[in-house]
């Protein structure tokens, strides 16, 4: 806690005394500087010693920190107080610090709580509105034609039939997909890696569990799979809890193992 309360105070002196409001007098004048400055310091840095090197290097990193810090706070409709970040710091090398160390430390706890909760609360809003847009989603698509609607609620569309083999659930399978989230945003692709994916049918969620068993080798499906037979509640990348997914799958192959690893 203690090492954060460093970092938090010598942000804003390195990220936050620039920000300091000016007088109209001073504006063109500040400007000015500003462009000398720029030419010193890209001078300086070339001057610096392994010391100064370090120590720059520590405030930068502090500065990255708060600044990060800052972005979150504003993400979450908490802007920065930089004014009393300032404050903090210059009293802090003056030594004369408002409260003791350890209010200090109770400010800064209550400070990620509160910052924890207001996450864990707009978490809990996003995922309610993936809920509900997923649900309207899933109950237009329904209705659209070639569109079929298994028991647990998995939706697919038959893009091209294959000829070849189905996989049980045990085998595993060699494919070519694209996923995509609601809005269009591609999560995951194979195709963009350039390579097909292989892995054993039953260790990937439960909607590509159940839908590629209705597959043959050579086909092209579209998946559209409810939340619950995705990812559920869980975050993934850039999937958020209870997010509605939309796959294209392409078999290539049943794979057989036992061959495979006899080759081996």
């Amino acid at each position: 806690m203690q090492k954060s309360l460093v970092a938090l105070s010598t942000v804003a002196a390195l990220g936050l005394f620039a920000c300091q409001p000016q007088t109209e007098e001073s504006t063109d004048a500040a400007d000015t500087e500003a462009t000398q400055d720029v030419a010193a310091q890209s001078a300086a840095a070339e001057e610096m010693t392994d010391a100064q090197k370090q120590a720059y290097a520590m405030g930068a990193s502090m500065g990255l920190f708060v600044q990060n810090r800052a972005q979150q706070q504003a993400q979450l409709g908490e802007p920065m107080d930089k004014d009393a970040l300032r404050q903090g710091f210059d009293d802090a090398l003056k030594d004369a610090l408002k409260f003791t160390p350890q209010e200090i430390q109770q400010f800064a706890q209550a400070g990620e709580e509160a910052m924890r909760a207001k996450q864990q609360e707009m978490a809990a809003q996003a995922a309610e509105e993936n809920k509900q847009a997923g649900a309207e989603y899933l109950a237009e698509n329904a209705e659209r034609e070639g569109v079929m609607t298994t028991e647990s609620g998995l939706q697919y569309e038959v893009l091209e039939e294959g000829e070849g083999e189905s996989p049980a659930a045990e085998d595993t399978v060699k494919v070519h997909y694209k996923g995509t989230l609601l809005d269009g945003t591609v999560f995951d692709s194979s195709y963009k890696r350039g390579e097909p994916a292989v892995f054993p049918l039953n260790r990937v969620i439960p909607g590509w569990t159940e839908g590629v068993q209705l597959m043959k080798e050579g086909a092209k499906y579209r998946f559209h799979i409810p939340s619950d037979l995705a990812y559920g509640e869980r975050a993934q990348g850039a999937i958020t809890p209870n997010s509605t997914l939309v796959f294209d799958v392409e078999l290539l192959e049943v794979v057989d193992t036992e061959s495979a690893e006899a080759t081996e």
